[in-house]
């Protein structure tokens, strides 16, 4: 081999290939000899030989199939369909290894800027499905690639398909409905709960798909901006034709909780919904877990109907109770935000800092994101002004006021409109414009943000928010295209790359279906 590679180097392929070829038909049935030579090609970049060498391996050793080997050389080669196949044939001869298997390929699809990895592996996963309809682990493979790539319509099919053939009792539909929620595919949410409900009242998850619809078509709602009071009210009558189903026990005390969530915040029912919540709170045998989530929904109710006080003492009981535990933390966060409402800064800024370290990523992001707001603008401006004004619109847009909201904000430009909280202003004026349904001017701020500050932490965030508005609202595929194009491009750090690739691959019309 080596004889042939200073060939190589002189110019002369031919003794080069002829002394290749000839190690080739020399190799005997010995992995560590087979990996050696594969190994000594690949390291001085003769892939195609080194593929070679582990075909002919495959030839000679009986009980080893170099799968993962081949795999390997075929990624490097970009030949995605052949590195599908190996892995998946490795899957077939030894499930055991399926974990493995699935890191490997999470490791492709990390990588996959362009998408090809991911095509390769739906394409030939849906082959397998339809051809060996009585290998479950091919559909259960199957599912967990579209839950990676986002693609939870794809996902629930195949659940549905596993449910009905096993005769389920619909766990796996159910758990697919919650990680679809998690990911605001509200839609197919709400089509695997209604698929669970449709068992009957005596299956084992009926009462688990009661509450996740009425979560999924809460969140449907809400999450499309342009929602009536019609629309709420029609919720709210869900709602109760539940509790009169269940009654109002520790088994729907999550309804409970729901409802009274959508009471205050959306319509003006405050007195209903502390009511309905002091009542969760004071019933008998349920979980201190769920008490707690209570408390802080409670506390949220009475910081939007000006009753900071009795607010942070809820906050606090639930913080000192669960001190380690999530629910503790969400706690000490709102806690921690109270207090940057009402201008507490150094105090707020004490416990996000412990926050940082917190077990749930998402509050510890949430932390860090408040604590950098209050020490970026507490040291460029000693009396606090701007940073005070802009925590206090913030409560005002928490309370649903959005005009006293804008005004606030605009103080902020008249004081100085050089302030580093400029950006934040911006955005979170047209977070405000969002809510007014007023697109035009909310789009018209979210670029400023992008044009203006394109290095701040914001600048994704009003990317992705632009190119929905013109994907879902203004309707123009083209601009949309362009914008999700434009964060994949500059921010490809960025949290949305993957709903922006697959959504910019959809409007593009290549998504296989």
């Amino acid at each position: 081999m080596d004889e042939g590679y200073i060939y190589s180097l002189q110019g002369d392929q031919h003794k080069a290939k002829k002394l290749w070829d000839e190690a080739l038909e020399k190799l005997t049935a010995n992995r560590n000899q087979i990996n050696e030579l594969a190994g000594a090609y690949s390291y001085r970049g003769q892939t195609e030989y080194a593929l070679q060498t582990y075909l002919k391996g495959r030839q000679l050793v009986q009980d080893y199939k170099f799968n993962l080997e081949l795999a390997r050389m075929y990624q490097q080669m970009n030949n995605y369909a052949d590195m599908v196949n190996e892995y998946l044939n490795l899957m077939d001869d030894d499930l055991s290894r399926l974990e493995y298997i699935k890191g490997r390929l999470q490791s492709a699809l990390d990588g996959d800027e362009e998408g090809t990895i991911g095509e390769a592996m739906r394409t030939e996963l849906l082959r397998r499905v339809q051809k060996n309809p009585d290998k479950i682990y091919y559909s259960e493979m199957l599912i967990w690639y579209a839950v990676q790539q986002k693609d939870f319509d794809l996902a629930l099919l195949q659940s549905k398909s596993i449910d009905r053939r096993l005769g389920g009792d619909g766990r796996a539909v159910i758990d697919l409905a919650m990680i679809s929620l998690n990911n605001e595919a509200y839609d197919v949410a709400v089509d695997a709960y209604e698929y669970v409900l449709a068992k009957g009242e005596l299956s084992t998850y009926y009462l688990d798909a009661r509450i996740g619809l009425l979560n999924a078509r809460y969140l449907k709602i809400t999450h499309r901006l342009d929602y009536t009071r019609d629309d709420l009210m029609a919720l709210e009558r869900e709602y109760h034709s539940a509790l009169a189903e269940f009654g109002e026990n520790s088994s729907t005390i999550t309804i409970m909780k729901y409802l009274a969530h959508l009471q205050a915040f959306y319509l003006d029912k405050y007195e209903e919904a502390v009511a309905l919540l002091e009542k969760a709170v004071a019933m008998p045998g349920v979980s201190p877990q769920l008490i707690a989530e209570c408390k802080i929904e409670l506390a949220d109710i009475l910081l939007f109907t000006d009753r900071e006080w009795d607010a942070t003492l809820l906050y606090s009981q639930v913080d000192y109770d669960f001190k380690n535990d999530p629910v503790g933390h969400l706690a000490k966060f709102k806690n921690a935000k109270l207090s940057y409402y009402i201008g507490e800064f150094n105090w707020a800024k004490m416990q996000l800092d412990v926050l940082k370290a917190a077990t749930s990523k998402l509050i510890a992001n949430d932390a860090m994101e408040l604590s950098l707001l209050i020490s970026d603008n507490i040291d460029l401006d000693s009396t606090y002004t701007a940073l005070g004004y802009y925590a206090r619109a913030d409560l005002l847009v928490y309370r649903n006021k959005p005009d006293e909201a804008l005004l606030v904000l605009d103080s902020i430009q008249t004081l100085a409109l050089w302030h580093p909280l400029n950006d934040e202003v911006l955005y979170k004026k047209a977070d405000i414009m969002l809510k007014k349904s007023n697109y035009q001017a909310a789009d018209s701020l979210l670029q400023k943000v992008t044009e203006m500050y394109p290095q701040d932490i914001l600048a994704d965030d009003a990317l992705i928010l632009r190119a929905r508005l013109y994907d879902q609202h203004f309707i123009d595929p083209a601009k949309a295209m362009m914008l999700y194009e434009q964060l994949m491009t500059e921010y490809p750090g960025s949290l949305f790359v993957v709903e922006a690739r697959k959504r910019f691959r959809e409007l593009r019309g290549d998504m296989i279906n």
